[in-house]
């Protein structure tokens, strides 16, 4: 792999299934990334709702752009775009 790879943030709730399978992925292929834990703060899981455009959590980010959830993560790595997304 060559350069910087994109920064990656995982908004989360602690109690989210989806939330622990998306940080799941994510360790497993080595891929490191910001978790902001928005389950005590509301205001906070609004910003990031209005910001991106999606209204569940997980919200993942990658390179500042919204991707979606967790099914939208795993459909990336299905198709093999994952890697490429990151770098």
């Amino acid at each position: 792999l060559t350069g910087m790879p994109k920064p990656v943030t995982v908004y989360t709730t602690s109690a989210c299934p989806h939330c622990h399978r998306a940080k799941e992925l994510l360790k497993r292929k080595g891929i490191s990334f910001q978790e902001i834990d928005v389950t005590e703060d509301q205001k906070k899981r609004d910003e990031a709702e209005e910001r991106y455009g999606w209204m569940s959590v997980p919200i993942i980010v990658i390179g500042g752009q919204c991707i979606g959830g967790a099914d939208q993560l795993y459909a990336l790595e299905r198709s093999g775009e994952l890697d490429k997304s990151i770098l």
